[in-house]
């Protein structure tokens, strides 16, 4: 099985223990990672303006090259990547005008009308991969660990590009129900982190993360798991100044999932980069001895 890939600019440089994890358990699974030509960012985030166009040709362009590459599905992991590609294909699919004046607008480029399908990691591992598969697949099985699983705002949002109804955590739960571990549930699995909004405030002082990590914390939450570089800033990197600052009360070791399937799947540490992340995220999984014997 072959697929195409869009990794996004942070993925390549701050995330690299998302998109490296993320590759390498494919491969494991029998699954060869086709990485697009000549990819630009996407946006980042989805313009809210009715008639900013221009905003469009980033995502729309990523989607050109796939279908250059004779794919039919784009498969991307960040959680806004995948919300900004999955909303402009939608755009480019459903509005005649905005299609045409984008198409005419990138002369240089062939026509598109949302022939790709934009599918989540998550998405491909259910319908392509399965999850018996996986099961079949883990070497080292995340036994005694409590995972959160947390969506933020852009896997769910807007309902018609979400990768599963809004208030669903089905997807990465199976997966981690897969792996071994035990999912617990938390009430700000869906509440946002603070997104942006943590570069006009100080250190340690996100109210939204700080909102997010308490409610896992007092559930029970040991791991928190996430898809979104953003949400892994505010949530992972944040932690140290919050607690200085009695924003929470209990630290969470925060991972992408992808790191946690490649622990799963016996993958050697060198290939989840754990060492950007904090240093607790590391120390637990020791701790719970889910790491491959060196």
């Amino acid at each position: 099985m072959k697929i195409s890939y869009y990794p996004g600019c942070t993925l390549k440089t701050k995330a690299r223990n998302l998109d490296k994890a993320a590759i390498a358990s494919l491969e494991t699974l029998g699954v060869e990672v086709e990485e697009i030509d000549r990819w630009n960012c996407c946006g980042a985030v989805y313009s809210l303006t009715a008639d900013d166009l221009i905003h469009q040709v980033g995502p729309v362009r990523n989607l050109i090259r796939a279908k250059e590459k004779g794919a039919d599905k784009l498969v991307t992991l960040c959680a806004m990547c995948y919300n900004t590609l999955a909303r402009a294909n939608q755009l480019m699919r459903e509005d005649e005008e905005k299609r045409d004046t984008i198409n005419r607008f990138m002369d240089d480029e062939i026509d598109y009308a949302g022939e790709v399908e934009v599918v989540h990691y998550l998405t491909f591992l259910a319908e392509q991969v399965g999850w018996d598969k996986i099961k079949e697949a883990v070497k080292q099985p995340l036994s005694d660990l409590q995972v959160g699983t947390y969506y933020g705002c852009t896997l769910q949002r807007p309902a018609d590009v979400g990768i599963e109804p809004f208030g669903s955590f089905e997807l990465m739960t199976k997966l981690f129900e897969a792996l071994g571990a035990e999912v617990v549930p938390f009430t700000a699995a869906d509440k946002c982190c603070g997104s942006y909004q943590v570069l006009g405030v100080a250190p340690g002082e996100n109210q939204a993360a700080a909102t997010v990590l308490n409610s896992a914390s007092e559930s029970g939450i040991e791991a928190l798991a996430t898809s979104c570089p953003l949400c892994e800033y505010n949530l992972g990197k944040q932690q140290k100044q919050m607690m200085e600052k009695g924003a929470i009360e209990k630290t969470v070791p925060t991972y992408y999932f992808t790191q946690l399937l490649a622990v799963a799947l016996g993958l050697e540490q060198e290939v989840c980069h754990f060492e950007l992340n904090d240093s607790q995220s590391l120390e637990l999984l020791q701790e719970k001895k889910c790491l491959v014997a060196a």
